[in-house]
């Protein structure tokens, strides 16, 4: 039976010398097949066993049932310099009471879980899920920010409606979230970056963020060499947004006729009228066709900044010159001055970050996927009594090595 269960058990240099099966659980007593252990430090390996310390830990299951092992971590004494060592095993860690692959299911499970599901899971406290997790995160941690080229700064509300933001770092050409900062002020984004080191940041050549936070004079300082791109993405939100207040505007105009009936009939065709409006034509049926015919036939401002929408998307689908780029977004900011005034002032002051676009081709599109996963972490997110447990929590999605 013992060499059944050492090959089931499948730990390299490990043998089952005896089991007990107490009903919900195996007990496996095992021992290590070598007779000596390299000192830590000179390097002599030793073959005399000092003591003997017997330690019992969770494992992986086996037939459905809960393992632990009971495990001897030999203390030898080296000849060479007379002290005393505990040996390493490849399996577990110091003073853990858990297998590393152990602690790999549970973190992989926790991963699209919470803390106190995947413990009730594996049948293990909260704390042990907690203790795991920054035990791997120490162990296994993939991070690497030499790598970092394109750099992508976003900031997300992680409750709906409130302002509960949190700032999120990808590395844009792996698709991988890189650094999440609890606050959105300078101070606390110059702390993270800084972290990375002076070399790290020099070497970053675009820097990708949206409209809403002003961290140009940030990035200037800390990434000197770096061109700051604005995310079209967020350019694009925003005359959407400005097309959006219009119709809202419009559909408030109506309440204040006087013909019930052609107030009724109004009403109608901007019913619904959102997502026809922002939308691109190619993602409109034969329905939401008529509809916008009709929107052009009866609310000519809200026709004509359709088609002024329609003709930004265009600029920076088809622009890949900087140069002909720019002087098209001149030319568009010209037309439409009158319809998206407030739009319009926003690309002025932003135009060097917006135009960098139809050069690099640089956004933060990847940033919404991440975006979305870290939202349903935090509603998940119950178990996490600080921020940097919530953070680290994120993180192992993409910088943890594990299989």
């Amino acid at each position: 039976m013992q060499p059944l269960l050492t090959e089931l058990l499948n730990l390299e240099g490990m043998e089952v010398e005896t089991y007990s099966n107490c009903g919900d659980h195996l007990t496996l007593v095992i021992e290590a097949k070598t007779t000596c252990s390299t000192c830590p430090r000179c390097g002599e390996e030793s073959h005399s066993v000092h003591q003997n310390h017997w330690h019992l830990s969770r494992d992986l299951k086996i037939s459905d049932k809960d393992v632990f092992l009971k495990y001897n971590r030999r203390q030898f004494k080296c000849k060479t310099c007379g002290k005393p060592f505990s040996e390493s095993l490849a399996f577990i860690g110091d003073r853990k009471h858990y297998t590393d692959r152990f602690a790999e299911l549970v973190v992989k499970d926790l991963i699209h879980g919470d803390i106190h599901n995947v413990a009730k899971k594996h049948n293990i406290t909260d704390d042990l899920v907690g203790s795991m997790l920054e035990y791997l995160s120490k162990k296994k941690w993939k991070f690497d920010p030499s790598r970092i080229k394109r750099l992508g700064i976003d900031e997300i509300a992680l409750k709906k409606g409130q302002k509960d933001f949190v700032v999120v770092l990808v590395d844009l050409d792996r698709n991988e979230l890189v650094g999440v900062v609890e606050s959105r002020t300078h101070k606390a984004i110059q702390k993270e970056l800084e972290s990375w080191g002076d070399q790290v940041l020099k070497q970053i050549q675009e820097v990708s963020i949206d409209l809403s936070g002003n961290y140009r004079g940030l990035i200037h300082k800390l990434m000197p060499d770096a061109e700051i791109v604005a995310d079209r993405f967020h350019v694009s939100k925003l005359i959407n947004d400005a097309l959006n207040n219009a119709r809202i505007a419009e559909k408030k105009r109506l309440q204040d006729m006087a013909d019930e009936v052609e107030k009724k009939r109004l009403n109608d065709i901007l019913s619904k009228s959102k997502y026809v409006l922002l939308k691109s034509p190619d993602k409109l049926n034969e329905k939401q066709e008529e509809k916008l015919i009709l929107i052009k036939e009866n609310f000519p401002v809200l026709g004509k900044m359709y088609e002024q929408k329609e003709a930004f998307r265009d600029i920076f689908d088809n622009y890949f010159d900087w140069t002909e780029g720019a002087f098209a977004l001149m030319n568009w900011m010209q037309d439409a001055e009158e319809t998206y005034k407030d739009s319009i002032g926003t690309i002025y002051r932003w135009f060097t970050e917006i135009t960098a676009y139809f050069e690099t081709r640089t956004t933060s599109g990847a940033v919404e996927g991440i975006n979305n996963r870290l939202k349903l972490i935090k509603r998940l997110g119950y178990g996490f009594r600080n921020f940097d447990n919530f953070c680290l929590r994120c993180l192992i999605c993409w910088q943890l090595d594990i299989s």
